[in-house]
């Protein structure tokens, strides 16, 4: 595990072996590995109490680690004085802190759930403050133009609305132009068009190169932003993976469909379960292909009309519904 001054930028942004965290005799977390690629979008995924917050944590520098090997784009966090990112202070370069301590700070960035900024500058005049606080930040437009805040560039912060404050959010953790950005929970309480612009953004940082470390509890956030994703229950990861490799481990495709009152019985090979009392049947499988060809085969033989027949594979929802019970019952 390399924690050299200067990080060789063809190794993974994130590398990660064995790393437990305990809080006296409770383990937050318990034997973490995971490798985070250059220039890739990650998500951490995990219900409430999964250990992803204190793992961000180490990784960011902010904590300590009970065991294991960390190493954050070359550098150990743990020898990094954590408790001086928060703050106004953590910006400052040239505060008598050791070389390795600020490199390793320019070269991060943190968006947290909630940023104060002055609520009377405007977004320009935000976004330069912060540049000013880095020996090579990142062009003022190419900040404005990634966010999507070019429009509103000399708004009051005050005036903007919930998204647009997102936005200036990650514009500040970006204003350094950081190799690596800690971006947590970023569409909180948006309403779905906020959401879907959110992700354009991060689409953005992607462009400009950024590696970016995402947390999130929406499935369907992780599923159009991350390369790859790994779901964290009771401070383990129990799946890593890309979206669509997760949603294949789902396993079955369900099929569903109606029939009139009287129709034969539908082919035994099927296996088909019928909901109820009011003719609607469900189909699950593993060979889709196949299970279509027969149902419609045997429909079309018979002059059968199929109603409202779906076909839907397992989402990456269900994917983390399952892993997360799953995980919880081989705990008991």
């Amino acid at each position: 595990m390399t924690t050299s001054t200067i990080p060789d930028s063809a190794a993974p942004a994130i590398e990660v072996r064995g790393l437990r965290k305990s809080y006296g005799r409770v383990e937050a977390v318990r034997g973490v590995d995971l490798r985070v690629e250059t220039g890739e979008v990650f998500a951490l995924l995990g219900p409430n109490g999964a250990g992803k917050t204190t793992t961000v944590e180490i990784l960011e520098g902010y904590l300590g680690r009970s065991a294991g090997e960390v190493s954050v784009l070359g550098f150990d966090p743990s020898r990094i004085d954590g408790r001086a990112l928060s703050g106004l202070a953590s910006l400052l370069p040239g505060m008598g802190r050791r070389f390795q301590e600020r490199r390793f700070k320019e070269r991060i960035g943190i968006v947290l759930q909630s940023t104060g900024v002055d609520p009377y500058l405007n977004v320009q005049e935000t976004v330069n403050l912060f540049r000013g606080y880095y020996p090579d930040p990142l062009p003022l437009e190419d900040v404005l133009t990634a966010t999507g805040l070019t429009e509103q560039r000399r708004v009051r912060v005050r005036r903007l609305s919930g998204g647009q404050q997102r936005r200036l959010d990650v514009a500040v953790g970006l204003a350094g132009n950081p190799d690596l950005l800690f971006l947590d929970e970023p569409t909180t309480g948006f309403d779905p068009s906020a959401r879907r612009d959110a992700w354009e953004m991060v689409r953005n940082l992607k462009q400009l190169g950024k590696t970016v470390l995402l947390t999130t509890h929406y499935m369907d956030e992780a599923e159009h932003l991350a390369d790859r994703l790994a779901i964290m229950v009771k401070g383990k990861i129990v799946a890593e993976g890309t979206p669509a490799e997760l949603v294949r481990r789902g396993g079955a495709t369900t099929i569903k469909f109606g029939l009139e009152p009287e129709t034969p019985p539908v082919p035994d090979s099927l296996a088909a379960e019928r909901d109820g009392t009011d003719g609607r049947y469900t189909i699950l499988t593993d060979t889709p292909t196949e299970s279509l060809h027969i149902l419609t085969g045997w429909a079309v033989e018979r002059g059968i009309e199929l109603e409202q027949l779906s076909v839907s594979r397992a989402s990456l929802e269900d994917v983390f519904v399952e892993l997360t019970r799953a995980a919880g019952e081989d705990e008991s």
